[in-house]
């Protein structure tokens, strides 16, 4: 598609007084800089108009609607003045008219207009319904009393680096489209070709504010890295239709991220009164037990919260597998938690030879002080033909997460060997192996046991007296009558 002109500015003038007599108005600094790192970013001067006129009782102008019918992206800034302007009204209101009548607001699933919020409004339903969908980019912030304040460098440097951040997310995003849109052949052009295949997407959950910039950081990083960032609009506020828009997103997700922070979240309207951030999780998790979707969880170390719904979600996310499934836990700093999600998106690499169809594999899961201790067991089954694998213990923190995770996908059965280590070990050990049997398999789960070896404890000797089928009691010594339910798991017999 062909126009005239790249961007189009449309605000309330009253926006742009500046705070400071010497300072320039803060449309004409976000114009400014906007026009410097999109330049930048498509390697050629960026075509950027705005009206700087003021303006009383004028007629909605010719030059007006000319901008307006050129224009590839129409770019809006939204503040309290913007929904009580009739000619901000008029301008967002004929840009999408227009648009929509060409069948080219939305092009490739996404939207010629852009939303850039200088401060929080009420009212999105005075906008047209195209554009109360749309996310829209956050120029504001909260200060410590709750009390939002535009980023603006006459407040500080903190407050300029945080535009400057904003302001280069928003022109590399601006810069995609804008050649997007030039490579894109109009609706009626007989010459069209079909469109490519769509990106692989990552469905990047809505978190609590407090973790709204590294949520940004890392939507920056994977849309540079060709990836679809899902959701690109706001989902509804109705519990029920936000959870059939989640799932209808995770079905295309290749993986979803979650990053948890000390607050809840908006709520949507609905019987369980459950923050975005809940709901989201839960249905990722079933999407992962139900189709083997991948996830991260991002904690910053030591994460509490003083709302006490959020602690209990805290400490159910830390505790229970049902809410973990598919996923990998991470409570680390922002570094941390990309290099997890760069691995998680890695296509798994193929074996260098397939294994024999009938060869049996057995994981065993172990503390590294075990090592001694566990010859028997790869003794008796080497005996019966079955291969053993043990987990990897040094290296990348990654590398050996990624390693790990895909030994205990590729075998028949698991045994989780509880010697050495302590009860608490054993039980962030058998969460992970569940959430690991929820994940899509190639060779099908013949098994899960866990083997009690010395030294013993009273946890231990609880699961002893216990005696359940899928406890493998060694205590007293490891033969291959211990092992009997492992190897007809297996198929193979017992001498």
């Amino acid at each position: 598609m062909k126009y005239a002109r790249q961007i189009f500015i449309s605000y309330a003038h009253l926006d742009n007084q500046p705070l400071t007599a010497d300072q320039a108005g803060w449309v004409s600094l976000f114009h400014a800089t906007l026009q410097t790192l999109l330049s930048q970013r498509l390697g050629a001067p960026a075509d950027i108009w705005r009206d700087d006129k003021l303006r009383g009782n004028d007629v909605f102008s010719d030059e007006i609607l000319g901008q307006l019918a050129g224009t590839a992206l129409f770019v809006s800034i939204l503040t309290p003045r913007y929904l009580k302007s009739e000619w901000c009204a008029r301008e967002i209101r004929s840009f999408c008219e227009r648009a929509e009548a060409e069948h080219s607001l939305f092009v490739d699933n996404k939207s010629r207009l852009i939303k850039v919020l200088k401060l929080p409004v009420d009212g999105d339903g005075l906008l047209p319904p195209a554009a109360a969908q749309l996310l829209g980019y956050e120029f504001y912030e909260f200060d410590e009393d709750r009390t939002p304040r535009e980023l603006d460098p006459a407040y500080g440097e903190q407050p300029r680096q945080a535009f400057l951040r904003k302001a280069n997310k928003l022109a590399w995003d601006l810069a995609a489209q804008i050649n997007a849109l030039a490579d894109t052949p109009a609706a009626n052009d007989g010459n069209a070709t079909p469109p490519a295949a769509e990106r692989p997407a990552v469905f990047l959950a809505e978190c609590s504010r407090d973790r709204r910039e590294a949520r940004e950081r890392i939507e920056a990083e994977l849309a540079c890295c060709g990836y679809t960032v899902l959701p690109d609009q706001r989902l509804p506020d109705d519990e029920d239709e936000h959870v059939a828009a989640v799932d209808a997103l995770l079905a295309r997700c290749v993986l979803s991220i979650h990053l948890i922070g000390s607050g809840s979240g908006r709520i949507p309207d609905g019987a369980r009164q459950q923050s975005v951030v809940v709901l989201q999780n839960e249905r990722a998790a079933a999407r992962s037990r139900s189709a083997g979707l991948r996830r991260v969880i991002g904690l910053p170390p030591g994460l509490a919260s003083p709302l006490p719904a959020q602690q209990a979600f805290l400490d159910a996310l830390r505790q229970d597998a049902a809410l973990q499934a598919g996923a990998d836990l991470v409570e680390g700093d922002l570094e941390v938690l990309k290099a997890a999600i760069h691995t998680a998106l890695k296509p798994p690499e193929a074996p260098p030879t397939a294994p024999s169809v009938s060869a049996r594999r057995v994981h065993l899961v172990c503390d590294a002080r075990d090592r001694k201790d566990i010859l028997p067991f790869i003794r008796l089954l080497r005996a019966h033909g079955v291969e053993v694998t043990l987990p990897v213990f040094s290296g990348d923190a990654g590398a050996v997460r990624e390693a790990n995770r895909q030994l205990a996908l590729d075998c028949d059965v698991l045994v989780l060997w509880y010697g050495a280590g302590d009860e608490a070990w054993k039980y962030h050990q058998g969460n992970d192996l569940q959430k690991l049997c929820a994940s899509q398999r190639e060779r099908p789960l013949r098994g899960q046991f866990v083997l009690l070896a010395p030294p013993l404890g009273d946890d231990k000797a609880f699961l002893r007296a216990l005696a359940e089928a899928d406890t493998l009691d060694a205590l007293d010594g490891l033969d291959a009558a211990v092992l009997a339910p492992l190897l007809a798991a297996l198929g193979t017999e017992a001498p």
